[in-house]
């Protein structure tokens, strides 16, 4: 069994307030990848209160950003539309990386055969990175891939990191 996971795709990190080039370059090759995955699809989304400032988060990044519940925490529409044509499972998590993502993926590892999570999408140097370490903290048995080039960083320097990074922790950088 296979899983792919599609971190963060939001509006807010796409073309919103946190938006790059880098990130909007990504979203045919992300959806391409999501459509056509001959595996479960699941999406996580960073999901924040009116009162984000207040929090650690907040205090270092002092950009509002993914409030539930406003245009800017949807996913981007093309992805919005693929998850809700395939009832796909969706991870919010108030924070970089979900601990619900990782006791899914152990549960599936343990009970269902699951060989391979491959990730895609925003942030390659926080969440991208973030989900891919707690799901090999949770299944450290299962394949983790990466896929370079339907992934961004916050830079272009951050994201090749956040890669150099993850093959030092065994979790494969591939193009698709």
């Amino acid at each position: 069994m296979k899983l792919l996971v599609v971190v963060d795709m939001q509006k807010d990190f796409v073309t919103g307030v946190l938006g790059t080039e880098e990130a909007r370059s990504i979203v045919d090759a992300v959806y391409d990848i999501a459509k056509e995955y001959d595996g479960e699809v699941v999406y996580t989304m960073d999901t924040h209160t009116a009162s984000y400032l207040e929090t650690q988060e907040g205090r270092n990044l002092p950009v509002i950003h993914c409030v539930e519940g406003t245009e800017g925490f949807e996913l981007m529409d093309c992805l919005k539309e693929l998850s809700e044509q395939k009832g796909s499972k969706v991870f919010k998590k108030p924070s970089f990386g979900s601990i619900a993502l990782g006791e899914y993926v152990k549960d599936l590892a343990e009970h269902h055969g699951l060989t391979q999570v491959e990730l895609v999408g925003v942030c390659t140097d926080i969440c991208v990175i973030s989900n891919a370490m707690v799901i090999k903290a949770f299944a450290p048995e299962v394949e983790v891939s990466v896929y370079e080039n339907a992934t961004a960083g916050v830079t272009v320097e951050s994201h090749n990191n956040a890669l150099d990074a993850m093959k030092a922790c065994q979790i494969r950088i591939e193009k698709k």
